[in-house]
């Protein structure tokens, strides 16, 4: 039972990183073109 008081704020912790990392990939638009890099990756045309 004293391993609960260890584990339940370590997956609080854990939770809360990935809520905030999460977050910030919504915020600087990560999702935006989800396909522009596939066909950024598959043109031969160089810049």
């Amino acid at each position: 039972m004293d391993i609960l008081i260890v584990l339940i704020p370590l997956a609080l912790i854990l939770a809360g990183v990935w809520l905030a990392t999460f977050l910030w990939s919504l915020h600087s638009q990560q999702y935006e073109d989800l396909e522009g890099a596939a066909h950024r990756a598959l043109s031969d045309e160089d810049r």
